[in-house]
């Protein structure tokens, strides 16, 4: 529990005094001042292989299509997207010296990001997945070859960038890492006071949560991975999908929420701050618990760690911060909040890559100086932007777009709902 608290202060300093100091914005092609520090993400960088059918697929036989390499990996999405918002993370993976590496590599390399932290050698397969959409650009079935992330991203290997850890503003981890390399990054950070953002990955993988709660400040799981990750804490198989399918009436914003409600409670009980539940086409619920009365929420805020200040500006002048915590009060020791922000409407191309990029806009935006209410809304401005391209991470992002679509969710977003406790 001392630890969680040290880790708690640490964040609270990191997101305090947003406004501070800032200079009005920085130069084109500028992106990371001397002396900062930058964020880490640990997991996957995968080559995956996307096939898209122009006409329904029929079994047991071909069917005309597409089919395209993509620059892949839930954490090497993440770290993508940062990158192209103004951030540069400090990647820690693995990769073989292989087709499918080269291409990861050599892309990796030529957007000026250091490769410092991933692992290169001969007896390293490249993680590869090969994905199958259906007409609509949804995941109908993928097959993935990831083992080598597990086996050589090792404690030993990630241990060597420890100091990297212990100085940067949070640290993102996928659920590709092997339990032990998990419990290993997550100590690192605790140690270090450095709050960590947990991405389940998948149904299967979402329930190693249960290793490493205790120093988990963030969660990024959809639906059906928040059920996994309550029933492992749960240990018990307790809490059950939801059921969207119910003939032609469309479940309300306010009847899903109240269905994972006990599923997310679960999350926020174990200790984690800020659960973010990916909802697909009906947006997000960011729930939150806060302690000792509502000002505590001000540990979302951030100080001046900007590495992309052309994005607080602009986001920050578009989408007035505070807007929720102006307008709630708590006098009690704790508050439960749940807040509904809506997708934007989007020319669907792809999906697999949505939402990684919220993740990323989401801490590119805390990296900026941004509060969690503008910074998810960056995510999911983020998010409508990917859908719209072949590739997992856009080409580019341009600020003023995301600043209007974020301003958008912004102001169509709701609070659900509130609840004090004594």
């Amino acid at each position: 529990m001392e630890d969680k608290v040290k880790m708690e202060a640490k964040f609270q300093g990191f997101l305090q005094a947003a406004h501070r100091d800032l200079p009005l914005s920085l130069n084109k092609g500028e992106q990371v001042l001397d002396n900062e520090a930058e964020p880490v993400v640990i997991g996957g960088m995968v080559l995956d292989i996307n096939a898209s059918p122009s006409m329904p697929a029929n079994p047991r036989t071909t069917t005309p299509g597409k089919v395209l390499y993509a620059l892949g990996g839930v954490a090497r999405n993440v770290a993508e997207c940062m990158s192209k918002l103004g951030t540069k993370p400090f990647m820690i993976s693995a990769l073989g010296l292989d087709m499918a590496g080269n291409l990861l590599l050599e892309h990796w390399r030529s957007a000026g990001l250091s490769i410092e932290g991933i692992q290169r050698h001969q007896h390293i397969e490249t993680a590869i997945v090969c994905n199958i959409f259906d007409g609509k650009g949804e995941l109908a079935a993928a097959v993935a070859s990831v083992e080598a992330l597990e086996k050589f991203l090792t404690p030993e290997w990630i241990e060597q960038f420890k100091s990297d850890i212990c100085s940067a503003p949070v640290l993102m981890v996928d659920a590709n890492l092997s339990p032990p390399a998990l419990v290993a990054c997550c100590q690192m950070a605790a140690e270090c006071e450095t709050p960590v953002w947990f991405e389940p990955v998948s149904v299967a993988k979402s329930k190693r949560i249960a290793s490493v709660v205790q120093y988990i400040s963030f969660a990024s799981p959809n639906e059906d991975e928040l059920v996994a990750m309550a029933n492992a804490l749960s240990c018990r198989d307790k809490y059950l999908p939801v059921q969207r399918d119910c003939g032609s009436t469309k479940l309300s914003t306010e009847l899903l929420f109240q269905m994972l409600k006990p599923a997310i409670w679960v999350l926020l009980e174990k200790g984690i701050r800020v659960v973010v539940v990916t909802l697909g086409s009906d947006g997000i619920f960011l729930c939150c618990k806060a302690r000792h009365g509502f000002k505590s929420f001000d540990f979302l805020r951030s100080k001046p760690h900007s590495f992309s200040r052309q994005l607080y500006n602009a986001v920050n002048s578009s989408c007035p911060p505070s807007r929720f915590v102006s307008s709630l009060r708590s006098n009690g020791s704790s508050m439960f909040l749940a807040v509904h922000f809506p997708a934007l409407s989007a020319s669907v191309v792809r999906l697999t890559g949505a939402g990684d990029c919220l993740v990323g806009g989401t801490l590119s935006s805390f990296c900026a100086g941004l509060d969690i209410m503008q910074s998810v809304a960056v995510g999911i401005a983020a998010a409508k932007t990917a859908v719209e391209t072949e590739t997992n991470v856009p080409a580019e992002y341009v600020l003023a777009k995301i600043a209007d679509d974020a301003r958008s969710v912004y102001f169509d977003a709701k609070v659900l709902f509130s609840e004090s406790k004594l």
